[in-house]
């Protein structure tokens, strides 16, 4: 019994540990494989499936006192996508991008969503008030504090680290992206009619398939050596 208990033991450290570095390479292998797509498949469209896995990944995106002030728009609709291209810089990927996400901050982050989110939070971890209202009532007096223009700031870092969290996230699931801030965003929030939804467009990310004539397709990645990019104090 114990010699098998031993055998069982050693199998399943041995797999742990070929799963756990197989994890790592793929993570590296699938971010050396994603590039800036050019030139994307027209004919070729993401399932529900992924387009629910970015949705969720941009839904877990971490921000600044788990406020979430910003909302990803996603576009399927190809007569919207056309008129996307005039405001882009006439870059293509906007159009022929199976989908295309929008990275939105909202306009302010009042007292009201302050309160929203602390209400949100008792209820799904079932916490008492007394145990959040001294923190509630610092960030209300944080965010009075701070101008207009800050906050919104602050919200834009956010969409970056997003963008991140979804380019990441494609590059594991094979889905092309470009991330793009080449683009009127006036002219964007005017087309969406965002003022309306109290939001202002950051960020556009077309995602999909790559075309295989892209000629960025065959192209080696350009990086600077690690020793270069990367500080260690010891």
């Amino acid at each position: 019994m114990k010699i098998e208990y031993l055998k069982q033991s050693i199998l399943g450290f041995l797999n742990y540990f070929c799963i756990s570095k197989f994890k790592k390479m793929d993570i590296i292998n699938s971010l050396e494989w994603r590039y800036a797509t050019k030139k994307f498949d027209a004919s070729k469209k993401l399932s529900n499936k992924q387009i629910e896995t970015l949705k969720k990944a941009f839904n877990l995106t971490p921000t600044s006192f788990g406020l979430q002030p910003m909302k990803m728009i996603v576009i399927s609709n190809k007569e919207l996508q056309e008129k996307f291209v005039e405001h882009s810089y006439f870059q293509r990927q906007v159009a022929d991008a199976s989908h295309l996400l929008i990275l939105c901050i909202e306009n302010n982050t009042t007292t009201e969503n302050i309160n929203a989110y602390f209400d949100m939070e008792k209820n799904i971890r079932k916490v008492d008030e007394e145990v959040i209202s001294d923190f509630r009532k610092q960030l209300i007096g944080m965010y009075k504090s701070k101008s207009l223009e800050e906050i919104q700031q602050s919200a834009k870092y956010q969409t970056y680290i997003a963008l991140g969290n979804l380019m990441t996230v494609c590059a594991l699931e094979k889905i092309d992206a470009c991330p793009m801030e080449g683009f009127v965003p006036e002219k964007i929030d005017e087309l969406l009619n965002l003022k309306n939804l109290n939001l202002k467009s950051v960020l556009l990310l077309p995602v999909g398939f790559r075309a295989e004539d892209d000629i960025m397709t065959s192209m080696k990645k350009v990086r600077k050596p690690l020793n270069e990019t990367v500080l260690e104090i010891l």
